[in-house]
């Protein structure tokens, strides 16, 4: 039988999950949204 509680002690996230998770977090590309605000702050100026 597998214990659960004894797999889950010896858990360690593979290190491309903690890249992936860093360069999620230090991206600072435009989404839809920010482009979206972008235009109709620009729209309202005008």
């Amino acid at each position: 039988m597998i214990d659960f509680e004894e797999e889950l002690k010896k858990f360690k996230p593979s290190l491309e999950l903690d890249d992936t998770e860093t360069a999620i977090r230090e991206d600072h590309e435009n989404d839809m949204v920010d482009l979206m605000v972008e235009l109709l702050n620009g729209y309202r100026e005008q």
